[in-house]
């Protein structure tokens, strides 16, 4: 999770630097946040060929983002949500996973009215899901990783009551390749971020 925690604020700062350092920068803008999520994706009962009747809908999902606008309304961010709360994989509770999804996107990101902008991204990442052994060690952590490769879509509206702060509703679409733990491909995310825009 550190490891994690870390890329995501390194990829933060990277995007700070390319926004005050590109020469092709007209109109400037990050953006970073801070969001409560929950998934919802197909039941157990849809799963079919090798997928497990395991459903990732519910649960509370926290996490960061962060986009740099550096050409009119373009520019590019990142993503990284992951489970708040341990869950137990298919109601068993000695198999404990967490799954942490993050991702890298194009965005656009067009004013709709004074004080509201609307954001769609695109993009790509991967799924990482931990199932924890409290009894075991794997090189030197209690859990196991099963990484997916994924393709993202999503929409937001970013709202500002105040200055350069914002609310932005948000939903996300993730496609996950081979995910075969889990009942189904397609997992949605739904959201509330609060964040700040740096011009």
């Amino acid at each position: 999770m550190k490891q994690t925690f870390r890329s995501a604020i390194l990829l933060s700062f990277a995007c700070a630097a390319l926004a005050a350092f590109s020469n092709l920068a007209q109109a400037q803008k990050i953006d970073l946040a801070f969001g409560i999520s929950t998934l919802d994706a197909p039941g157990a009962s849809a799963a079919s060929g090798n997928h497990q009747p395991v459903s990732l809908t519910g649960g509370t999902y926290t996490g960061f983002s962060g986009d740099v606008l550096f050409y009119h309304n373009l520019g590019i961010g990142s993503e990284i949500y992951w489970k708040a709360n341990r869950g137990n994989y298919a109601g068993d509770s000695t198999i404990p996973f967490r799954p942490i999804f993050f991702d890298f996107n194009a965005v656009y990101s067009p004013k709709l009215a004074s004080h509201a902008y609307l954001e769609l991204s695109g993009g790509i990442g991967a799924l990482d899901t931990r199932f924890y052994c409290s009894n075991c060690s794997f090189n030197g952590t209690n859990f196991v990783s099963d990484k997916h490769f994924m393709g993202d879509f999503g929409a937001g509206i970013k709202l500002y009551p105040k200055g350069g702060f914002f609310v932005r509703p948000e939903a996300r679409l993730y496609l996950v390749n081979n995910n075969q733990f889990f009942s189904s491909p397609r997992v949605t995310r739904y959201g509330l971020s609060i964040g700040y825009t740096f011009k």
